[in-house]
């Protein structure tokens, strides 16, 4: 594409040494920089871009989209948001893929993962072709691409968008953090449904204030992006976003909504509802369990309903999906035990899931855990009280420590249980933390693993090491 016709979507404020050179890709990381791109600058919180300017002319940058001068002797494009035109030429470089396709949205604290599966899940029941992306990564036609971020950074993003519409892709359904929202990573997206699954809290390491970060949930609402919105109406933030968006339906069990269940039955692998469905009621049968995932499956059942599915089809869809890859996934079972992986990895994720596994518990209900390093600490303590809340007996461990040490986060967890008197033990190695809490198990003991859910590394100083809680189990089980 021709940089005379890239530039027409940009605001320009000024160019300088203009020459209509050819632009064979898009890049805002110099690092990454291939002949013939266009490297796009910014100043960013911690870094400015334009300082890159030079190594990117040198690495074959064909030219310059900038905020101010970069003295570089290829074309420089002056605008006013460096971080904004990246989207914004992304879409128009990959010839806005995303109009031909009807993507939805999820944002929440909680369950964005396991509504876009089952989401999914419901329109290949229905006969459509369907996207997923978010945590666990990217999958499309066949393809799967293992994750990097929940929501990818925009040139990537189109890029893939332009990719699923030449495999006939009709369908996207993409999880969109809070901080793609902050970072405007969807700029120029339109959704044809915006769920909201909850706000509580998570990333204050990031935002700071759970007002701030409820802030940056909002904005995925703001200024018509979506076509319809689906809010959870039990949730503080949901009760509040229904009276600022139009075409909203609502879903929840608690307070009046659009979309509700009823005759709720909970097993250890499985879910049974009535679902009220606009005043229609259909039986529903999840394979996965927990109350929580009811509240997933309402969302979902409603994003579906608007984007013309039919019931039978929901329900249909909502029983084939087996399970979603360590989300209170039961991964083995072990003396008759139950064992069970789950990303939970917020207070509020590990009290849902602690609470639906007690439900069901037939003995002793064990929870190992820890907390991620450089990130909210105000949490970790939380945690612990939760766990101990719930559980009958705690083995404290690593998550992903980061650069901290694992024995100093593991303290701070230590903060909260230690009020409450429950039994507890610490065990700084995760995979030797999973050995001991299995040789403990009993008949009708159910131990959840939580905070890694589906990762497949643990993260120390820096480094990424091989590793995922289902494998682990599963060795030592000898399966």
């Amino acid at each position: 594409m021709k940089l005379s016709e890239l530039i027409k979507y940009a605001e320009v404020k000024e160019i300088s040494g203009f020459s209509d050179v050819e632009i064979s890709g898009i890049c805002a990381d110099s690092r990454k920089i291939r002949r013939g791109d266009l490297f796009i600058c910014y100043k960013g919180g911690n870094f400015d871009s334009h300082e890159k300017a030079a190594e990117a002319e040198k690495n074959g940058a064909a030219a310059v989209v900038c905020e101010k001068p970069v003295g570089c002797n290829i074309p420089q494009i002056t605008v006013g948001d460096g971080r904004a035109h990246v989207s914004r030429l992304a879409r128009a470089f990959y010839g806005f893929a995303d109009k031909k396709l009807k993507i939805s949205a999820v944002t929440g604290t909680n369950g964005k993962t396991t509504t876009t599966y089952m989401l999914e899940s419901i329109l290949k029941a229905y006969g459509k072709s369907a996207a997923v992306i978010g945590t666990l990564g990217i999958s499309y036609a066949g393809k799967f691409i293992a994750p990097e971020l929940t929501t990818p950074d925009p040139v990537y993003l189109h890029s893939v968008f332009a990719d699923m519409v030449a495999c006939g892709v009709e369908y996207v359904f993409m999880e969109v953090s809070a901080h793609a929202l902050y970072f405007d990573k969807i700029n120029g997206l339109h959704f044809e449904v915006g769920i909201f699954t909850n706000c509580t809290q998570d990333h204050l390491d990031f935002f700071k204030t759970m007002e701030e970060y409820a802030e940056c949930k909002k904005l995925l609402f703001k200024d018509g992006r979506c076509g319809y919105s689906v809010i959870n109406s039990d949730d503080e933030l949901g009760v509040e976003l229904m009276k600022t968006t139009k075409n909203h339906i609502s879903y929840g069990l608690k307070n009046p909504a659009d979309v509700f269940a009823v005759d709720i039955r909970e097993k250890i692998d499985g879910t049974a509802f009535v679902l009220n469905l606009f005043d229609e009621l259909y039986e529903i049968n999840l394979s996965i369990p927990a109350l929580h995932n009811v509240y997933n499956a309402m969302a979902a059942a409603a994003c579906a309903k608007i984007l013309g599915v039919d019931t039978a089809a929901i329900a249909k869809g909502l029983k084939e999906l087996k399970k979603v890859e360590g989300r209170l996934e039961r991964v083995a079972k072990y003396n008759g035990a139950d064992i069970f992986v789950d990303f939970a990895h917020t207070p509020d994720g590990l009290e849902k899931s602690l609470q639906s596994l007690k439900n069901l518990c037939r003995g002793k209900l064990y929870c190992l855990f820890g907390c991620g390093g450089n990130r909210d600490r105000a949490k970790r303590p939380i945690m612990g009280e939760v766990a101990a809340k719930y559980a009958d007996f705690l083995i404290i461990t690593s998550d992903n420590p980061r650069y901290e040490e694992p024995f100093d986060i593991i303290s701070e967890i230590e903060k909260g249980v230690k009020p409450s008197g429950k039994d507890y033990v610490t065990v700084t190695e995760r995979d030797v933390a999973t050995e001991y809490a299995i040789r403990l198990l009993e008949k009708g003991d159910i131990l959840l693993v939580a905070g890694k859910g589906g990762e497949h590394y643990q993260e120390i100083m820096g480094i990424k090491h091989s590793y995922d809680d289902n494998t682990v189990i599963k060795k030592i089980i000898g399966i």
